[in-house]
């Protein structure tokens, strides 16, 4: 406990925030000086790199992440096997900023979610909800001598929050504004929008789940083409999108859904992807692919249109996240928002791809602080509270 003293009574700490997100292409780490904490939080990002996952470890993954294919021996392993991955990346983003693992004060992981469900279902006499992040972040702990702070969500869901999303915390320390609207979107495999109000609280800020980022693309270029993802947006530039199906999948109810609210792989995964080829049967793949990048954004501007301009008008929408890279669809948004404009996050001196690791380096210094990490208007939690599990 006396490590824990002495981090605590520190003014300045080298943090790294890890992360794999819903796309499962490899794991996010980043390297940050933080000073302070809550609204005094100051950082300065030294280094960031993202390490792929091996082939087998990446299908594993996507495997135990389907309720019909998944296996409770092969998630067991999977666990302990993520954190070594984990363990090595800090390590390996620790030396591109100039740093031995022996100076590192504390780690962030959010971990690889495998299974989100934030419904409350009704098991053994109690409702609950649920969420699975693997690489235990024990395992990161005793691989790098380094405090490592993970299992963030869970801390939400057991006070009747969706466990997500949790970026808009950061989101506000970053980007609040005294005069303008800001909109904050990631777009990771799943997209995500935080509204920040001018002027606004931390009790005022909202943030819910949109639907798919690049989740579906993904897929459908793995499918037709056996690449991992639509470089640039290239090949959805040489199709053209079907407005015929994107009304089809806008009948998908989380469309509709009030937040607070969150997805995954479980709404727009394999069952998404299957409606998807049988709607678009016949079609040529670069339609289909380009069908796909577009219902991004169209889910993107439904969400602002049913449940944020009638409350906040925005000034601007600043973009994160491998989707940000995505030329076809970062020019599709700005049609749908005009005269809104559409910028990149790295406009704002913070890395498109660093963002959320980033996030979950700035939450486990929180965690550290004492503060709460999570919104309770945005995960519609009970209350706030401090997030993650803390290991030494």
């Amino acid at each position: 406990m006396n490590v824990l003293a002495r981090l605590q009574a520190k003014k300045e700490r080298l943090v790294i925030g890890l992360i794999s997100g819903t796309s499962v292409d490899g794991i996010d780490a980043v390297l940050v000086r933080i000073q302070g904490n809550g609204v005094r939080t100051k950082f300065k990002q030294l280094a960031f790199i993202t390490q792929p996952y091996p082939r087998t470890v990446r299908r594993l993954i996507l495997k135990n992440s389907t309720p019909e294919s998944s296996s409770v021996v092969e998630i067991c392993r999977l666990n302990i096997l993520l954190g070594e991955l984990f363990a090595e990346a800090a390590a390996l983003v620790a030396k591109a900023g100039g740093h031995l693992l022996s100076q590192i004060d504390l780690i962030g992981s959010h971990g690889q979610t495998i299974q989100h469900l934030p419904h409350p279902a009704r098991i053994g006499g109690k409702t609950i909800r649920a969420t699975l992040q693997i690489g235990d972040p024990s395992v990161i702990a005793k691989r790098t001598s380094v405090p490592t702070v993970g299992d963030f969500r869970v801390g939400d869901i057991a006070l009747g929050g969706e466990g997500a999303p949790l970026v808009p915390y950061m989101d506000f320390l970053v980007f609040r504004s005294v005069k303008k609207n800001r909109g904050l979107l990631n777009i990771g495999g799943i997209a995500n929008i935080t509204v920040l109000p001018k002027r606004c609280s931390i009790k005022e800020v909202w943030a819910f789940d949109t639907g798919p980022g690049n989740m579906v693309v993904d897929a459908l270029m793995k499918q037709f083409y056996r690449q991992p993802y639509d470089e640039s947006g290239r090949t959805a530039s040489h199709g053209k999108g079907s407005e015929k199906i994107l009304w089809k999948l806008a009948e998908h109810p989380f469309l509709r859904r009030k937040p607070p609210k969150s997805t995954g792989r479980e709404e727009f995964g394999k069952e998404f992807l299957r409606r998807l080829l049988k709607l678009g049967s016949g079609m040529r793949r670069e339609d289909l692919v380009a069908t796909a990048t577009e219902f991004t954004p169209f889910c993107v501007h439904e969400a602002y249109r049913r449940f944020v301009e009638k409350k906040v008008k925005l000034d601007e929408l600043i973009v994160s996240g491998g989707g940000a890279h995505n030329r076809t669809l970062m020019r599709l948004l700005q049609e749908y928002f005009d005269p809104i404009p559409v910028r990149k996050v790295g406009e704002y001196g913070v890395s498109e791809d660093a963002k959320e690791a980033l996030c979950f380096a700035i939450l486990a210094n929180e965690t550290i602080a004492g503060n709460p990490g999570n919104l309770p208007l945005v995960t519609g939690a009970k209350k706030a509270t401090i997030l993650g599990k803390i290991c030494l």
